[in-house]
């Protein structure tokens, strides 16, 4: 059983080897010994990539409980579990993307929003029953800015 405060590890499956910002493709390589995971996965549309926010993965941007998300036009403070910063005690991102293709081992994906050399921690389908939720209500800024 985990206990608070214990740590546990996470271990990554695959790594963001190529981001093509002029066609908004990227490509995500997984690891040889967790490839077999991604049987039918391309029956998918889309999916979403967890990610580690490796370029901020240090004692200072651990820290950080308030942040201002300046890409969405926001003013003042909110607590950073309010926002998606890379700044975090667990710096751990998740985009949605569309799943264009999965070529052996590696997933091509338009929308990704992770860096080259991006550690990825996991994958998982993009369910629209579960995964959409009409009556979500956000404040006003996150409207501002891009869509994640």
């Amino acid at each position: 059983m985990w206990l608070v405060g214990e740590e546990f590890k996470v271990v990554p499956i695959g790594v963001v080897e190529v981001v093509d910002d002029a066609k908004g493709l990227s490509w995500v390589r997984i690891l040889p010994e967790f490839c077999d995971g991604l049987f039918r996965l391309d029956e998918f549309s889309h999916v979403i990539v967890f990610y580690w926010f490796h370029l901020r993965d240090d004692v200072k941007e651990r820290r950080v409980l308030r942040v201002v998300p300046k890409r969405h036009g926001a003013k003042s403070e909110v607590g950073v579990f309010a926002s998606r910063s890379p700044s975090r005690p667990n710096p751990i991102g998740f985009c949605v993307v569309e799943l264009v293709r999965v070529d052996g081992c590696v997933l091509v994906v338009r929308g990704l929003d992770a860096f080259v050399g991006s550690p990825v921690i996991d994958v998982k389908p993009y369910l629209p029953r579960g995964d959409f939720v009409s009556s979500a209500r956000a404040p006003a800024w996150v409207n501002q800015g891009p869509s994640t």
